[in-house]
């Protein structure tokens, strides 16, 4: 009742508000959930070693002081032919797009530690960067603290970004030749305007002036692995929370003169239940072997507040076959409780209350 409130009430906003909408897109499982997780400062959104584990957009509200960074949790990027094999909505391909419409600025996060992916920007994510040209966007790249060779993230950023940064061509000089084993320099706390010719980018990354191109049409995305109008580069561990206050200070900064869309009190927009669903479903996706998860279907018998102020959840777990049915209770009920035990856990973490959680398993009628 209390979030419906705020949600439905006038954003309780300073004098002079300032607000920045940020899109987070990126390949499915690089980390945008756990990204948004550290930015907001409490779990809210879904986090699971699978992909697709975020279904729809959903936004989450950090509110610092005069500012409000509006987060867009985008579902992974994918194609029709993935969609329809993991049994995924038609939302899970709008989505990222309808994101763009609204935002001022796009994150694109790519995780290093995948070494089948991390050398290209996947196509998806081109198009969807070359269909909105005009909204700013930053290179992420995620899980650095992975890579046992950092100089190996000047080659991948050389490539990401076709080697230009912010309009100007990246040099062989970099913070990483130095000392190989050190850990990935992070972006200093404050931006400045650049005078003209050389400059360090944001990932100490040395520039200098370059003209190209600012339109690119599908015919330049077929030739290209990288993106050449990142303005920024930041380099962090998103699940250890290495250097994602950094890349805040920098978003917080970004942040334009215009009005709240959010009270302050106001965390995500997900109601209450799509948080629970979202928390119950990560557990099984974590617990539940290859594609079985994707056919599984949640319907919440029970939600009530119990006599000491507890929060008292039954939910129903619907799966289209005995085999599954079975391995999604285990052996003595095992798996089940454990997801029971795990997804309560998270759900005091989040309402900051008592809850009991009870799951039951039956077959789809």
């Amino acid at each position: 009742e209390e979030q419906v409130r705020l949600l439905r009430g006038q954003p309780d906003q300073p004098q002079n508000p300032k607000v920045l909408r940020i899109a987070i897109i990126g390949a499915p499982n690089a980390g945008k959930s756990t990204l948004s997780n550290q930015l907001l400062g409490r779990k809210v959104f879904p986090v699971s070693q699978k992909v697709h584990t975020t279904r729809c957009k959903a936004q989450g509200v950090v509110t610092y002081e005069d500012t409000q960074l509006i987060i867009l949790d985008t579902p992974g990027l994918t194609n029709p032919l993935k969609a329809k094999r993991h049994k995924l909505d038609e939302a899970m391909l709008t989505d990222p797009w309808e994101s763009m419409k609204h935002a001022d600025l796009v994150l694109v996060l790519v995780d290093v530690s995948d070494h089948w992916t991390r050398n290209s920007l996947r196509k998806e994510v081109l198009k969807v960067l070359s269909e909105f040209p005009q909204i700013p966007s930053v290179l992420v790249l995620n899980k650095v603290d992975l890579l046992k060779k950092k100089y190996i993230l000047l080659e991948l950023v050389t490539e990401l970004t076709e080697g230009i940064v912010g309009g100007k061509n990246l040099e062989a000089r970099s913070v990483f030749k130095h000392n190989s084993s050190s850990p990935a320099k992070a972006p200093p706390q404050t931006t400045e305007a650049s005078p003209p010719g050389n400059r360090t980018s944001e990932s100490g990354l040395v520039t200098e002036e370059a003209q190209g191109p600012k339109c690119y049409g599908p015919r330049d995305l077929k030739n290209m692995r990288g993106w050449p109008c990142f303005q920024e580069i930041f380099m962090l561990a998103a699940l250890h929370g290495e250097e994602v206050d950094t890349l805040k200070q920098y978003l917080l900064m970004q942040a334009k003169p215009g009005p709240w869309e959010f009270h302050s009190g106001v965390l995500t927009s997900q109601s209450p239940q799509e948080i629970c669903d979202n928390i119950i479903r990560e557990k099984i996706l974590e617990y539940l072997p290859l594609e079985v998860p994707y056919g599984v279907s949640q319907v919440t018998e029970m939600w009530e507040e119990g006599p000491s102020g507890e929060l008292l959840i039954v939910q129903n777990l619907l799966v289209p076959r005995k085999s599954h049915m079975m391995m999604l209770i285990g052996r003595g009920g095992k798996v089940i409780t454990r997801i029971a035990q795990e997804a309560g856990q998270d759900l005091m973490n989040v309402f900051l209350c008592d809850v009991r959680l009870k799951l039951k398993v039956e077959m789809k009628s």
